[in-house]
């Protein structure tokens, strides 16, 4: 028999799975080795045994994790316990550079799995000098002593090269000791390389006890993981940024000569050491505004910047534990920061996972925003040389959901914060200071920072991690920068660059679907969302059909427009959500009852609409292909699969709309509308739940395109979940113009013009496809 253009297709599947297979087998009995897939969130729960300890709002979702990670021979490294020999001192003392190049040419040929390109050491800047060796006595006690081994053995491995790390991060050391022992304070909140042999990243996803640990990879790795049999990759890039920023490494003096205020909201009296200690190399004098949580705090404050070498003026308030950071800095201080030309806001942040305290978001962000010499100096130079430069903070934390760069569930705030500030249209995805901490000119937040506050503006404590004014004011930063002529600046840590460019919020939806089916795959249990997930609309806008039958009935004479009857008919549905106190879902047949009530037209007639209402859609309806594949491929290989939708479409017209999309595979199918349950509010997860607990099912991955019903609320509950992009969001993070939002959405000749584009381009959920 023939093969057909489905079972081709499959085959780099099969051979991938097969692939897999032969990775599993060279796996540690006790499973140590696992990978990380970036668009796969493991909560909390699940990585570790140990009870969970409340956590500081805010830090939902922290990590990242998979469970699977396949490597090809000679992509995965161990690298051999005897590689202090002559040879290999030889080798790595006379050129770390040409043999990390060499290694990286035969470890990575064509590593699809790990990332398009690794860090190439010959695009580093040629400036590096060679340094000195520095510090390598074993005098100091046990640790010390290992350390030093730990240093020699890098170098001798050639898993660390100075030269590369100076060049590529834009520092200076006085010895490669020194800078060694920056990379191993650096990388254990941070994704810096120590070579072009070592992805700090890679090891950290793979081995989430190590990132819990908060220890430096590559001395773990040295230390302990080499003898446990763990693995390690080369550097990968896993993003390239556009429209890079180079401003000078030195001072220059218009940088000298800005203005600096640093905004500093402490909650935890231990930060007041932090960042003392983090500006202590700061590159200009800056003044300090405090604003303490406690009035206990204020001693220890002006003893360590009261006369501290790098500031200037000291402000400290006590302040009342409301607004969260933004409150304290907006009341206290909003007005006197237009007097200064840059200001940095920061403030302590916690977060408790594994049971142990964890900061490494909050020392991301200290390094990035204050700590680190290199990239402060040239963040002023690049705010003193170009005046449209309006925000920076670096990139997101790189261990945060791959989703997080969104609105989430703030959707309604923003809106409120949108009218008040006069601002555009504010896409799903967008570009933030998540954690509330950034740089910006004064002028860039005119319409925040300008205002008159009192405490009474913000909401009381407590607050949920998601979902209030502050963190859409946070999400809205960037939009107000960009509103008022500004552009923003961020840096992102991997390859030690500025860009403007803010490609990186969806960056981690590059690739193709064939890269995530091994992690996929490792799960029992497989749910997928419907729309936009298994099945697309022709037109991408939901509601087309609804226009499609309100033109029928304006032409009737039965209601004025096409548009009036889409508010009436969204409207009716609302109503009988309030109606039942937003609880259970409604049904379109009772839809259609109310509608029949308030156009005064028989049941008969009004369900005939709602019918037509139905085909219309139906027709519309077209398979996104990977994803239907996907399916039926799962369900082939004995996955037991779920499909999940909120509708208010029953499951026979669900289920229709599935088999005329080509899924051939038996499912359970779960339809808000019956179950009385929905996704968004969190309602259905309970019962998915406790169906998985109750079937004895403890390996379940949801798949789904909503941010907040298929990834954010289930995860808050503890599932597991894979986001793939929605068409819009596919079709923004390509670059293309907004289109079909507001008055648009209901235009049929936008519906017409864009719809079908959008549709096309968001048939993959991946980007570069």
């Amino acid at each position: 028999m023939k093969p057909t253009g489905k079972m081709i297709s499959l085959l780099p599947w099969l051979f991938q799975t097969q692939f897999a297979s032969q990775a599993r087998k060279k796996r540690l009995a006790a499973e140590e080795v696992v990978g990380m897939d970036d668009n796969i969130v493991v909560p909390e729960s699940g990585i570790e045994d140990q009870p969970r300890k409340e956590s500081v709002p805010d830090d939902k979702n922290l990590v990242t994790v998979t469970e699977t990670f396949v490597v090809a021979e000679g992509e995965a490294v161990n690298d051999d316990l005897s590689s202090t020999d002559a040879d290999d001192n030889d080798k790595a003392t006379t050129s770390p550079v040409d043999a990390a190049s060499t290694a990286i040419g035969e470890e990575v040929a064509s590593s699809d799995v790990l990332g398009p390109e690794i860090v190439n050491p010959e695009a580093v800047e040629s400036e590096a000098i060679e340094l000195p060796l520095g510090d390598t006595a074993r005098e100091g006690g046990a640790h010390a002593a290992m350390m030093s081994q730990a240093f020699m053995d890098a170098l001798n491995t050639g898993l660390f090269d100075p030269k590369w790390y100076q060049a590529t991060y834009g520092l200076r050391f006085s010895t490669q000791r020194e800078a060694f022992d920056d990379y191993l304070r650096k990388s254990r909140f941070a994704p810096v390389n120590p070579s072009p042999r070592f992805d700090s990243e890679t090891y950290h996803r793979m081995y989430i006890d190590v990132f819990h640990a908060q220890q430096s990879p590559l001395q773990h790795y040295l230390l302990h993981g080499r003898s446990e049999g763990r693995q390690h990759v080369p550097a990968t890039v896993r993003w390239f940024p556009r429209e890079i920023v180079t401003p000078g490494k030195r001072l220059t003096p218009a940088a000298s000569e800005l203005k600096v205020a640093l905004c500093l909201h402490v909650f935890y009296v231990d930060f007041l050491d932090r960042f003392a200690q983090a500006i202590e190399r700061f590159p200009v004098t800056v003044d300090i505004y405090l604003t303490l949580a406690d009035a206990s705090f204020e001693t220890r404050a002006r003893q360590l910047f009261g006369e501290h070498a790098r500031v200037g003026k000291l402000e400290t308030r006590v302040v009342p534990n409301r607004g969260r950071n933004f409150g304290p800095v907006l009341v206290e201080y909003g007005q006197d920061l237009q007097e200064y030309d840059l200001f940095c806001h920061l403030h302590s942040k916690k977060s408790l996972y594994s049971g142990k305290e964890q900061t490494q978001w909050a020392e991301y962000l200290i390094e990035y925003l204050l700590r680190d010499t290199s990239v402060i100096t040239r963040l002023l130079n690049a705010f003193a040389a170009d005046e449209s430069l309006g925000l920076y903070y670096p990139t997101t934390f790189w261990m945060m959901p791959s989703w997080v760069n969104h609105q989430t569930m703030n959707k309604g705030f923003m809106r409120e914060w949108q009218e008040k500030l006069g601002l555009g249209h504010i896409p799903e995805f967008l570009s933030y200071p998540a954690g509330g901490m950034f740089w910006s000119r004064p002028e860039a937040m005119n319409g925040v920072l300008d205002q008159t506050w009192t405490y009474e503006d913000f909401p009381e404590e407590p607050l949920p991690n998601d979902n209030s004014m502050l963190h859409a004011l946070e999400r809205v930063l960037g939009p107000l920068a960009e509103h008022h002529g500004f552009r923003q600046l961020f840096f992102y840590p991997p390859t030690g660059q500025f860009t403007t460019d803010n490609g990186y919020i969806t960056a981690s939806y590059h690739g193709r679907l064939e890269q995530h089916i091994a992690s996929i795959q490792a799960h029992a249990c497989i749910s997928f969302d419907v729309f936009d997930t298994l099945v697309r609309r022709e037109y991408t806008v939901p509601d087309y059909a609804k226009l499609k039958l309100g033109k029928m009935l304006a032409e009737q004479g039965i209601v004025p427009s096409a548009q009036a009857f889409v508010k009436l008919r969204n409207d009716a549905e609302s109503t009988l959500r309030r109606r039942a106190n937003f609880q259970g879902d409604v049904r379109i047949e009772a839809i259609y009852d109310e509608l029949a009530d308030q156009l005064d037209v028989s049941p008969d007639t009004a369900q005939e609409w709602m019918a037509l209402e139905y085909e219309l859609d139906l027709e519309m309806i077209q398979p996104k292909d990977e994803m239907v594949e996907l399916f039926n491929h799962l369900a082939a290989q004995g996955h037991i699969l779920w499909v999940i939708s909120d509708s208010y479409y029953n499951r026979e017209q669900v289920g229709l709309m599935l088999r005329k999309a080509g899924v051939a595979a038996a499912y359970r199918l779960m339809v808000s509308s019956e179950e009385q349950a929905r996704k968004d509010n969190g309602s259905m997860w309970v019962k998915v739940k406790q169906d998985l607990a109750n079937e004895g099912i403890d390996r379940h991955l949801h798949i789904g395109d909503n941010v907040v019903a298929d990834a954010q609320m289930p995860g808050d509950l503890g599932l597991t979940t894979f986001h793939i992009l929605h068409p819009m969001d596919k079709w923004a993070a390509l670059g293309f113009p907004p289109v079909l939002h507001g008055a648009d959405a209901l235009d049929e000749m936008q519906i017409l013009k864009w719809g079908r584009l959008i549709n096309e381009v968001g048939r993959n959920p991946f980007i570069g496809e």
